[in-house]
């Protein structure tokens, strides 16, 4: 699995694949398993920023449970090289389509080098923007998290927290009961006005106690979450807090290429068939580049089916536009005249 190299006119080092994959996370490395396992020249590009890298570990991936991130990715790395794909530590900053499009793609990196692609993976993932509450960023990952299914479980009985920043905070106050009784919904910067009649019942039954009024900070003691002060003054003990970042979709390099997009209540995202195709032939996408709720194992399995996908359509337009004999000619098997002891025999 040799790459190609050219050099351009101004001496630019340039590098021809058949797939490039954007993004080193989990399914962008997914798919680049499934590539370079189906001998496609394929290099992954990774600018090294995994959503999850705060978090100490994953849950509900089977078999992983409990793994670390950083521990899983590594293993990741490993696996792709087995099979000949390339991954270097870079960032894509542009991304251009040939006119032709049996030329492909052109990648710009942040290093300065320029690779071409037949077929592109876009797997950049989304990043988190957190309540700028003193004390969360600082703790999230670890009492202050955003995912019951990630979790949930870890924290379980514990006294929460919920720090409200929009009215959809309400559901994830009704979720995070499912693991604690004992849950509080601080209302922050949301109006007591905002929350429905339904909103009303739904969290009565479920014993969540609404606090209206803004919170100041979070109060941390010998290194643990203690409480949640407002600012009033006033504190409640709380052992974890629940919050609900703001979805900031990394689709910058989908744009470049004018690939279609549709409004969510968690950000633009773009149109992709069941497989990740976008609206721009040749490019597929997968993981949270594709949709605010992809967890690991979703994001594994969608750089799965994105790279199986690539690899057989490669293979057919390979077939369809191949010269006669280029690979071989189909003949109809042949019938070897019977010999003399074959008849006699039969």
């Amino acid at each position: 699995m040799t790459e190609t190299h050219t050099r351009t006119d101004t001496g630019t080092d340039t590098r021809t694949y058949e797939v490039v994959v954007i993004g080193g996370g989990t399914a962008g490395l997914s798919a680049a398993l499934v590539l370079g396992r189906s001998r496609r020249r394929t290099l992954v590009i990774d600018a090294g920023e995994p959503r999850n890298a705060p978090a100490a570990h994953m849950q509900g991936y089977l078999s992983r449970d409990g793994m670390s991130p950083a521990e899983f990715l590594a293993l990741g790395r490993e696996e792709i090289a087995r099979y000949g794909v390339d991954l270097v530590r870079d960032r894509a900053v542009d991304v251009t389509k040939s006119e032709d499009e049996s030329a492909g793609f052109a990648v710009a990196l942040a290093g300065g080098k320029v690779v071409h692609a037949r077929r592109l993976v876009i797997a950049t993932g989304l990043q988190d923007e957190l309540p700028t509450v003193p004390g969360v960023a600082e703790r999230f990952g670890r009492d202050v998290i955003h995912c019951p299914y990630c979790h949930g479980w870890e924290v379980r009985d514990q006294a929460f927290g919920v720090l409200a920043t929009t009215p959809m905070s309400v559901h994830q106050a009704l979720m995070v009961s499912q693991w604690s009784k004992d849950v509080t919904l601080f209302l922050h910067t949301v109006a007591e006005s905002e929350l429905t009649d339904d909103d009303l019942r739904r969290l009565a039954a479920a014993g969540v106690a609404v606090v209206p009024g803004e919170v100041a900070e979070l109060v941390i003691d010998d290194d643990r979450l203690t409480g949640v002060r407002l600012t009033d003054g006033t504190t409640h003990p709380r052992e974890a807090v629940f919050v609900a970042p703001r979805a900031i979709p990394q689709t910058g390099l989908l744009e470049q290429l004018g690939a279609e997009l549709h409004e969510t209540p968690f950000g633009a995202y773009p149109v992709v068939d069941e497989t990740g195709l976008t609206t721009v032939p040749g490019v597929w996408t997968a993981g949270n580049a594709m949709g605010f709720a992809e967890q690991v194992v979703n994001a594994a399995a969608g750089g799965y089916r994105a790279g199986a996908t690539i690899n057989g359509e490669l293979l057919m337009t390979d077939l369809d536009t191949a010269p006669l004999g280029a690979r071989g000619t189909a003949r109809p098997a042949t019938t070897h005249p019977q010999t003399k002891n074959d008849r006699s025999s039969a």
